[in-house]
């Protein structure tokens, strides 16, 4: 039996610093866009989330993109 896939929405997180801590490491926050279309491509994605923290005060360490999709047994 052969398995197909629907892709389904994505996540987009992405994590900045907003300082440090007592100890000298990086204080890292973190927010998420759900639901960002399917067929959005990765470099748009990333694209995007630069522009968006290079707007604010703090630097972007990650950018993280969560697919979903959905397995269907043929």
């Amino acid at each position: 039996m052969a398995v197909s896939t629907t892709s389904l929405n994505s996540t987009l997180i992405v994590k900045y610093q907003i300082g440090t801590t007592p100890t000298g490491g990086p204080q890292l926050k973190q927010k998420s866009l759900n639901y960002l279309k399917s067929d959005a491509s990765e470099q748009n994605v990333y694209d995007v989330a630069a522009a968006l923290l290079s707007l604010g005060q703090h630097p972007l360490t990650n950018v993280l993109l969560r697919k979903n999709f959905e397995l269907l047994n043929e």
